[in-house]
């Protein structure tokens, strides 16, 4: 058939016919390359998803976007820490030439010590447990004593010490010396110069090992006698020396650079968002309206989730992220991946450490019929301020249908009849005290006067009580707290408590006293 656009009047007629020219309905979407996205976006087509449906609220914005200002509180800067300062002193220098409130980094460098060392600033701080706990490399030059009878056993030296081991830190250390395991993951010889008894090696271990005692143990192995001459970390956590390392200069340049020239582009090529140390982590997306809530300590929902990852295991430490690719907080997942997939219902992630500053995205919760319809009764008085019912006043649906789990179940509903027990002793009581306070603090809570100087509305008789009711009260409480201190043979007079206060104050004051000597 010819094409629409060399048909003949004449023939369109049978064309129309013959052919179906129709737009038609169909669930293919375009297809969105998200692989060069930045952080935790990247990949974000290959999530799995929940659901697709949510309201976008103007708030929030992408961390590579932010304000500088707020790039620089929730930033972090991989830097290469210099030769002899120590890595508490390099942090405190940043502090001051970035005129921020904290800094923090992601695991101490002896000062003879140089590489990488990530910097958090100011909100980044939250994710330095993170990071101090993550795995490290290094490349170290061991110092042989003598020289080796046969070098091919260095290389099957440095592959046997593998695995978890046993060390002890050196005598320099500033910890306790007490023997210690840990795990060296990865290691390998890069150069041997047999001349100079020199040998350079790269390993990858757990945080905490100490690397001075690797090389002396290998020195022992060797049967020669070694030490570490001289070391570089070239990875800690999730950044490594190839991921835009800069040096002191250059942040000092960078900073210079923004209060004279006004110029930010230095200052955001040196610091980078702290989503940059998560990307390691597996991703939950959650809906905007439910950013705030989790922030504020709430646990993920179901009905707040877009999307997650692919492979995500029960108990799993997973990042909870925004559709504009902020963190919001670290969370141990409560559903593996099958289980996302088919729960219609129940908690997705509790959150570790909140990452995301409050009241970022507006505040969504409490806008649900039942929390409606609670927030009309409270305005009309049929209900306290606090939430809680009023007898008489208080509509029966209400009474009968809502029940507020976080109190206790109202006093009117019995027990099931038990077996009559021994009159009870006073170690028993505390319980029962506990719950009479907790009792006591609703009522004077439902007395408090509210802002506009009204007196919300308590519970019938809750005011009414008598003076003679009261003393009847306190009476019983006296009588209960002595037959506890009997009970605990804790009964003593005034005089004997005085001296043995006086005598516990000149004991101390000896020991101080001592001490300083």
């Amino acid at each position: 058939m010819p094409s629409a656009s060399t048909l003949t009047r004449g023939q369109v007629a049978s064309a129309q016919l013959s052919g179906d020219y129709a737009i038609k309905p169909e669930n293919a979407q375009p297809k969105l390359d998200t692989s060069q996205w930045p952080l935790l976006l990247k990949n974000y087509d290959k999530l799995l998803v929940r659901s697709a449906h949510f309201t976008p609220i103007p708030a929030g914005c992408s961390p590579l976007k932010r304000d500088i200002a707020t790039y620089v509180k929730s930033g972090v800067i991989n830097l290469d820490k210099p030769s002899n300062p120590s890595s508490h002193e390099v942090v405190a220098w940043i502090r001051r030439i970035l005129r921020v409130e904290k800094t923090g980094h992601s695991g101490t460098l002896d000062p003879k010590v140089t590489g990488c060392l990530i910097v958090c600033i100011d909100r980044a701080t939250r994710l330095v447990k993170s990071q101090q706990g993550a795995g490290k490399e290094y490349v170290a030059v061991l110092r042989l004593h003598s020289a080796l009878p046969n070098p091919s056993a260095l290389p099957r030296a440095i592959q046997t010490l593998t695995g978890a081991l046993f060390q002890r830190p050196p005598l320099i250390s500033a910890v306790k010396r007490q023997l210690r395991v840990r795990t060296i993951y990865e290691s390998k010889l890069l150069e041997f110069d047999e001349k100079r008894n020199l040998a350079v090696f790269w390993v990858s271990c757990e945080a905490g090992t100490y690397i001075r005692t690797l090389c002396v143990h290998l020195g022992l192995l060797l049967g020669v006698g070694g030490h570490m001459q001289e070391l570089r970390r070239v990875r800690s956590g999730a950044l490594s020396e190839n991921d835009d390392m800069v040096t002191m200069h250059d942040v000092l340049d960078a900073q210079w650079m923004y209060d004279n020239t006004r110029d930010e582009s230095y200052l955001r090529r040196v610091i980078r968002p702290l989503e940059s140390l998560l990307t390691g982590y597996k991703r939950i997306v959650v809906k905007d309206s439910a950013v705030n809530a989790v922030c504020y300590g709430a646990k993920l929902m179901i009905p707040g989730l877009l999307r997650y990852e692919a492979d995500i295991s029960l108990n799993e430490e997973v990042v909870l992220m925004t559709t504009k690719g902020e963190a919001i907080a670290l969370a141990i997942a409560q559903m593996s991946t099958v289980e996302l997939a088919t729960c219609d219902h129940g908690v997705v992630a509790k959150v570790k450490r909140c990452i995301m500053e409050r009241d970022t995205y507006p505040r969504r919760w409490g806008l649900g019929p039942k929390a409606m319809e609670k927030k009309k009764l409270v305005k009309e008085g049929k209900l306290t301020k606090y939430g809680e019912k009023i007898e008489g006043v208080t509509p029966a649906e209400w009474s009968r249908d809502y029940v507020d789990y976080n109190r206790d179940q109202p006093a009117g509903t019995e027990a099931a009849p038990v077996a009559p027990q021994p009159e009870p002793s006073a170690t028993e009581s505390p319980s029962k005290d506990k719950s009479d306070k907790a009792e006591k603090k609703r009522k004077r809570k439902s007395e408090i006067p509210d802002a506009d100087g009204d007196v919300s509305m308590a519970a019938e008789g809750d005011g009414d009580e008598d003076e003679a009711a009261r003393a009847e009260r306190k009476r019983l409480k006296k009588e209960k707290k002595a037959a506890e201190k009997a009970a605990k043979g804790e009964e003593e007079d005034e005089e004997a408590k005085r001296e043995r206060k006086r005598l516990k104050k000149e004991k101390k004051a000896r020991e101080s006293l001592g001490g300083e000597s």
